[in-house]
C-alpha cells in the first residue's frame, strides 16, 4: 500500500531543527521548540505504528519513480517499532535537555543537532534503498560527532576522535560492501537485491561481500573485538547526548543486521557461527570490562557491549524464535539504556560526581527517586516479570534447542555479571552511608523543585514504558513474533515495495 505519510517522522525532526536554527541564540525558544517536535513526532509514531500494524506494510516512492529504480521508504512493523521507540527515547532526552544542559551547550547548537540525529535515525529505518540506508547513517555520524564535542572539553575531543575514526572504517566497510552489490546485482534497492542475489552464480564473492557487512555493521553495534571505541567515548559527553548514543546508536547497526541479513545474505552456516563466536566474545568482554568499573557511566557502557552480543547471538541462530528473543531484547533495550544514562546524568546533578567510591546515601536522601530507579535496575537485570527476562527466556530456549552451548555459557556469564554489577552498584550509590558527607554538600548545590522535577519526569516515563513493556509482555511478544516471520519470510516485504514482481 503507498502512503506518503511515511516520511513524517522524517520531515517533523527536519522541520524542527530548521526552525530551530532560527532562534540559535534563544535557548528558550529552543527547549519549547525541541519538546513540543518530540511531542508532535511521538504522535505521528504512534499513527503509523497503528496504521502498519492494522493495515500491513505500507511504501512510498520518492519523486513517484517507481521501484526499483527510485528511492524506496518503506514502513513495515520491524521498521516502525524502531521509530516509535526512537520518538519515546527522543521525547524523553528532549525533557531532561531542557534542564540537564548548561546554556553555553544550548548555544553552541545542541537541540538543532540532536533533531538531525533523529531525523537520520528515522531515516534509517524507514528506507529500503541500501545506498540511502548509508547516507542515513553519515548524518547519523555527522550529527553525533558535534554532539559528542559540544563543550571542547578535552575528554570529549579524545573520546570523538576515536568514535569518529572507528565510524569511518565501518562505514568505509559499508560502502565497499554496497559497491560490489551494486557491481553484481545492478541494483540498490534492497527488496530487488532479495531477488537478484539469487541469481548471482559467484557465492564466494558473495560471501565475502557479506562478511564487509558484517564489520561494517558490527563496528557501529560495538562488537568484539571493535567494542573499545564505546566504553572510551559514551562517558565524554554530557549525560542527555550519552543517553540518546547508549540507547539508540549501537541499536541502528542491529537494525542493519536485521534487514540485511533477512533480505540479502541470508545466513548459511558459515554466517551463524561466526556471528554467534562474535556474540560470545562481545558479552564476554562487555561482561569483564563492567566487572572493573566504579565509573556509573562506564560500567552502563561495557554493559551496552555485553548485550549487544545478546542480541547478535540470536542473529546468529537466525531461526523464528531466537529472531523473537533478538526483537524482544532490542525493544527492551532502547528503553532501558537510554534511561540508564538519564538516571546517571541525575545522580551526577544531585551529588556531584559518577564515582561509586564518592558517593552513598541516595535511598536515604531521595527514597521515591530511588524506587524509581529500581525499576529500571531490576528490568536490567532480568528480574521476573520485567522487561529484560521475558527475551532470555527465548535465546535460551532456541540456544538449547540448536545445541549452541558455547552461546548459552555467553548467556549465563552476561546475565550473572550484569545481576553482580548492578547490586554492587545499587550498594555503593544507593543504600551504604558516604563516607564524609560534607565532601557531597561541597560538590553540588540543591536543584531547585521545578529543575528536579524535569530531570525526574522523563526517566519515570521511561520506567513506566519499561514497565509496560514487561508486565504486557504478550502484546510485546505478538509483535515480536509478527517482525520475526517477516524476517523469515521476506515474500510480503519484497511483494508490497516491487508490486507483482
Amino acid at each position: 500500500m503507498i502512503d506518503n505519510h511515511i516520511l513524517a517522522p522524517i520531515f517533523i525532526q527536519l522541520f524542527v531543527a530548521i526552525i530551530q536554527l532560527i532562534f540559535w541564540r534563544k535557548t528558550i525558544t529552543q527547549r519549547y521548540l525541541s519538546i513540543g517536535g518530540s511531542i508532535i513526532g511521538l504522535l505521528v509514531a504512534i499513527r503509523l505504528f497503528s496504521r502498519v500494524y492494522e493495515g500491513g506494510i505500507l511504501t512510498m516512492n520518492a519523486a513517484n519513480w517507481d521501484a526499483p529504480f527510485g528511492i524506496v521508504f518503506v514502513a513495515d512493523t520491524l521498521s516502525v517499532t524502531l521509530v516509535l521507540l526512537t520518538s519515546i527515547a527522543a521525547l524523553s532526552v528532549s525533557l531532561f535537555s531542557s534542564v540537564g544542559l548548561s546554556r553555553q551547550r544550548m548555544l553552541y547548537g545542541y537541540f538543532p543537532i540532536f533533531h538531525f540525529l533523529i531525523m537520520g535515525l528515522n531515516g534509517a529505518f524507514l528506507t529500503g534503498d541500501i545506498f540511502n540506508l548509508y547516507v542515513f547513517f553519515e548524518v547519523i555520524i555527522i550529527s553525533s560527532f558535534v554532539l559528542m564535542t559540544l563543550g571542547g572539553r578535552k575528554a570529549q575531543v579524545e573520546g570523538a576522535v576515536k568514535y569518529m575514526a572507528m565510524n569511518i572504517l565501518a562505514s568505509t566497510f559499508f560502502l565497499t560492501g554496497i559497491g560490489i552489490l551494486y557491481g553484481l546485482t545492478g541494483s540498490l534497492n534492497m527488496a530487488d537485491l532479495s531477488l537478484k542475489i539469487q541469481e548471482v552464480q559467484n557465492k564466494s564473492l558473495i560471501g565475502i561481500t557479506s562478511c564487509f557487512f558484517i564489520v561494517g555493521f558490527g563496528i557501529k553495534s560495538a562488537v568484539f573485538p571493535l567494542y573499545y571505541w564505546l566504553p572510551s567515548s559514551y562517558h565524554t559527553p554530557p549525560s542527555a547526548v550519552a543517553a540518546t548514543f547508549g540507547g539508540l546508536l549501537t541499536k541502528v547497526g542491529i537494525y542493519a543486521m536485521l534487514r540485511v541479513f533477512s533480505l540479502i545474505f541470508i545466513p548459511d552456516d558459515f554466517t551463524r557461527n561466526l556471528l554467534l563466536t562474535i556474540a560470545v566474545f562481545t558479552i564476554i568482554t562487555g561482561a569483564m570490562g563492567a566487572l572493573i568499573k566504579t565509573n556509573i557511566r562506564r560500567l552502563f557502557s561495557y554493559l551496552i557491549v555485553c548485550h549487544i552480543g545478546f542480541m547478535i547471538g540470536g542473529i546468529g541462530m537466525f531461526t523464528k524464535v531466537a529472531l523473537m528473543g533478538t526483537i524482544f531484547y532490542l525493544i527492551h533495550d532502547i528503553i532501558v539504556k537510554t534511561n540508564l544514562f538519564l538516571i546517571a546524568g541525575l545522580i551526577r546533578q544531585l551529588r556531584g560526581s559518577m564515582d561509586m567510591k564518592k558517593l552513598g546515601g541516595l535511598y536515604r536522601d531521595y527514597p521515591k527517586i530511588t524506587l524509581l530507579i529500581a525499576i529500571v535496575l531490576f528490568s536490567l537485570v532480568g528480574i521476573p516479570p520485567l522487561s529484560g527476562f521475558w527475551p532470555k527466556i527465548y535465546l535460551f530456549q532456541e540456544a538449547f534447542t540448536q545445541e549452541q552451548y558455547f552461546y548459552v555459557f555467553g548467556l549465563i556469564v552476561g546475565s550473572f555479571v550484569t545481576l553482580y554489577v548492578i547490586a554492587k552498584m545499587w550498594s555503593e550509590v544507593f543504600w551504604k552511608q558516604p563516607d564524609n558527607e560534607q565532601d557531597i554538600d561541597d560538590r553540588f548545590e540543591p536543584m531547585p523543585l521545578y529543575r528536579k522535577i524535569l530531570m525526574v519526569l522523563p526517566i519515570g516515563i521511561l520506567a513506566l514504558t519499561t514497565l509496560y513493556i514487561g508486565l504486557n509482555a504478550e502484546t510485546i511478544v505478538h509483535v515480536a513474533d509478527r517482525i520475526s516471520t517477516q524476517l523469515i519470510d521476506t515474500s510480503a516485504y519484497v511483494q508490497a515495495v516491487l508490486g507483482t514482481k
